[in-house]
């Protein structure tokens, strides 16, 4: 199978590599691709050097799959073109998220919202570890509210926001991402501002969340916080249910939740943190306690690696759904 990757040489591309690799995805014929800049370049994949080529050749090569991650703009131009020329575009950036018609995929919730539709959207990082782990809540005892706040890897801004975190710590001099220092510091911002006051990404939690469960009605609010942290997106989320529960049932459902992995052991400190989950497909879900102050509400703490689970792992899952089906 002729796969491209699209930004292959960018954080998440880098990331769709390894993925592809770990995942044991039947590639035949890589066709990495980037900016101008970056043509020429070499990748590494399946123990060979691959070239990288620009858009038009890649569009040339006929790739029967396309992996994108090179941001908004350049998914809305050139994702279009992938279909057109025979591919199947699974789409990591926010361009395509809130179409109508265009399907917006977890594989674990709702890889059957894909009828025959050859762009395909990644949800947003946080939206995809929350929704992981909650879809089976949802299912059996409805969601009313969430109230998330979350605690996000500088690794979600970028290859830059890396170099500044590291700049600060060491002194160097570097370009700021930021509006403020992020080592030893965190910031109650990720990406810009809208009209109500929220961030981009405190609202894609609320809309993504209601397309790929497929109900508007539940109620969501949240606060985005980037944190100097390298490894995964961490979410404190307290969870309103139209039915009751006990909470053992509500750790068993994490338990059996396919990609979730239940780390709940607080007599021997074992929770899930960034750090465990680095370099991990899966998602992490510790914490799970009652909230005593609400009825048919419990908190819980859920991790992810956002280049992995969050990102890359995601998209090449849609992948590997489509070819099971």
């Amino acid at each position: 199978m002729r796969v491209a990757v699209v930004g292959a040489t960018g954080l998440v591309g880098g990331e769709m590599l390894r993925t592809l690799e770990e995942l044991n995805f039947p590639v035949t014929e890589l066709i990495p691709v980037a900016s101008a800049r970056s043509v020429g370049n070499k990748v590494s994949f399946a123990g060979k050097e691959w070239s990288v080529v620009g858009m038009e050749e890649g569009i040339a090569a006929k790739p029967e799959i396309a992996l994108f991650s090179a941001g908004g703009s350049t998914s809305k131009e050139w994702a279009p073109k992938f279909v057109a020329a025979g591919a199947i575009v699974i789409d990591n950036s926010s361009a395509w998220r809130m179409e109508a018609n265009i399907p917006l995929v977890v594989p674990e919730v709702n890889l059957d919202s894909i009828h025959g539709g050859r762009l395909i959207a990644n949800p947003n990082c946080s939206t995809i570890q929350m929704v992981t782990a909650l879809a089976p809540i949802y299912r059996k005892y409805r969601i009313k509210r969430l109230v998330i706040s979350t605690y996000q890897s500088v690794t979600g801004t970028g290859k830059a926001a890396v170099d500044q975190l590291f700049a600060e710590r060491e002194g160097r001099e570097y370009t700021p991402v930021y509006p403020t220092r992020i080592d030893l510091n965190c910031i109650p911002q990720c990406d810009v501002f809208t009209d109500n006051d929220y961030t981009k990404e405190e609202m894609k939690l609320v809309h993504e969340t209601r397309k790929i469960l497929g109900d508007p009605s539940i109620r969501i609010t949240a606060t985005a916080v980037r944190v100097p942290v390298i490894g995964g997106h961490s979410e404190a989320v307290n969870v309103e249910t139209e039915l009751p529960f006990d909470i053992a049932d509500i750790k068993q459902a994490f338990s059996d939740a396919p990609g979730v992995i239940l780390l709940d052991d607080i007599a021997n400190l074992s929770y899930p943190t960034p750090r465990i989950a680095h370099g991990k497909h899966e998602v992490f879900v510790g914490r799970v306690r009652r909230d005593e102050s609400n009825d048919n509400t419990f908190n819980c703490w859920i991790v992810a690696d956002n280049l992995r689970k969050g990102a890359a792992t995601n998209a090449v899952q849609i992948a590997l759904g489509l070819i099971g089906r």
